[in-house]
């Protein structure tokens, strides 16, 4: 923040600007100026000069929203507090700098000082987790709590203290320039952090199926050359009997279950190799790491059942869409909160959770441009399930992939199929009503004519005219 000095006089035609203190924000790209004068003094004189000044030097005057604002930048250790309030002189406004620790007893006592205070509107960044203690506390009091995306509220660079941090959150907070986070409430934040936990174990336990793998190829055992899966149940029995000792290659091949017992002689090649007590040390441990993983993943999913009790409706609602299991409807309805009412169209819900792309358009000119970070949980189980709709076929989603890849990609035409997921999840939440498959060929059907100019340019293309006549229609 730049605070001019207090007798400002800029020459102007017409009346002159008023003579006072201003308070000019330098970290944004619009310079936001806060006369610190009741505009109730000359209003007439006041209009007249701010819309030539803004006109003339790209500068906006900006309403003052909220009286007494607090900004909070927070950190492991402590919290910065900024107190926006007015002045002793009119309307001159001050800030006050305390800090406090991030225990629960020194929260409670910020939670009085901030209702002491009196302010109306309390703004923090979403640093890390260490928002959550501050969050949880400050929820219930009497003030508007508004959690903010660090990257909407980026200060200049080289500019940067926790003081300087909490001041700027506490201006922009006063004049209404920030929005706030989708924060959910308990429940669903319950859910959550089961699901999260879920995937995150999820991931461990496949990072350990392969070092698990890496393991076994340093002993020369080339199991997964013949068995798809190392995680099924004749490769538990191949892998048991190496760890207690066997090094048969027939006998450890004979183990072999279902439709495995017919490449047994392969297994035989596979399972000789040089795997020695180190190896068998390895592997034990390996074992018994996907085993507590597994065992700890069946927990939560006993559990996130028992959680997901008040939300079944929805998640057989949405278990209608080609492509989504339950445990990814579990994740969509903690991800979202399953409330749409937040979102005010399906395309404010793409674009949140970074599935859509973003704007670059700059002198008339539109730029590529990626999509935005979003939610890292929510896009990794639309991206499971846009895969799996690629196999339902006679659907509108596998249809869409087929004409989208060879123009766009196959990555792009995963991010397109999570985006229409996306919006018929938006949709049926909205509406309380089932997926409605519009099969394969829609597209065709809505617009004939488009699908009969791509087939001539096709025959064009290898030399061939064609002509069309309809069917006729037998009785």
């Amino acid at each position: 923040m730049l605070r001019l000095g207090p007798w400002i006089n800029v020459k102007a035609r017409g009346p002159p600007l008023p003579r006072g203190r201003w308070i000019v924000a330098s970290s944004t790209r619009v310079k936001l100026l806060t006369y610190l004068v009741p505009p109730e003094t000359r209003p007439a004189q006041a209009t007249a000069w701010a819309g030539r000044f803004t006109a003339r030097e790209g500068l906006t005057v900006v309403e003052v929203l909220h009286e007494r604002c607090a900004g909070l930048d927070i950190s492991k250790r402590d919290v910065k507090v900024c107190i926006r309030v007015p002045g002793g002189r009119g309307r001159r406004y001050r800030n006050e700098v305390t800090t406090f620790g991030s225990m629960t007893g020194q929260i409670l006592e910020l939670r009085a000082f901030l209702l002491e205070q009196q302010v109306t509107l309390v703004v923090m960044e979403s640093t890390g987790d260490y928002w959550k203690p501050f969050y949880y506390v400050l929820e219930n009091a009497p003030f508007e709590l508004l959690l903010v995306n660090p990257r909407h509220v980026r200060g200049l660079p080289g500019r940067k203290t926790d003081v300087s941090d909490a001041q700027w959150l506490a201006d922009l907070g006063a004049h209404g320039l920030v929005r706030g986070s989708l924060v959910p409430p308990p429940p669903i934040r319950e859910l959550r952090d089961l699901t999260r936990t879920h995937a995150d174990l999820t991931r461990d336990r496949t990072r350990e199926y392969n070092r698990l793998q890496s393991a076994l190829e340093d002993a020369g055992i080339k199991l997964t050359s013949v068995a798809s899966k190392i995680n099924g149940v004749s490769c538990r029995l191949m892998l048991d009997a190496l760890v207690a000792g066997e090094r048969n290659p027939k006998i450890l091949a004979g183990l072999a279950k279902a439709s495995l017992r017919e490449k047994r002689d392969q297994l035989t090649l596979a399972m000789t190799g040089r795997f020695t007590d180190h190896h068998a040390f390895l592997v034990a441990v390996h074992l018994q790491v996907i085993d507590q993983l597994t065992a700890a993943i069946d927990d939560l999913n006993t559990k996130i059942e028992v959680v997901t009790g008040p939300f079944r409706a929805q998640v057989a609602l949405l278990e209608t869409i080609p492509g989504v299991s339950q445990q990814i409807a579990q994740v969509i309805i903690a991800e979202t909160g399953g409330d749409m009412t937040k979102f005010p169209t399906a395309g404010h819900l793409a674009s949140w959770a970074g599935i859509c792309p973003g704007h670059n358009q700059s002198a008339e000119v539109t730029k590529k441009a990626k999509t935005r970070p979003g939610n890292s949980y929510l896009k990794g189980a639309l991206g499971t399930a846009a895969m799996s709709s690629m196999q339902v076929h006679e659907t509108f989603l596998q249809d869409r992939h087929h004409r989208l890849k060879p123009r766009i990609g196959g990555l792009r035409t995963i991010v397109a199929l999570e985006h229409s997921i996306l919006r018929s999840v938006w949709h049926m939440l909205s509406t309380n009503q089932p997926y409605r498959e519009l099969g394969a060929g829609y597209h065709q059907r809505r617009h004939p004519q488009n699908a009969l100019r791509s087939i001539t340019r096709q025959a064009n293309r290898l030399g061939y005219t064609v002509r069309f006549e309809p069917i006729p229609q037998t009785a």
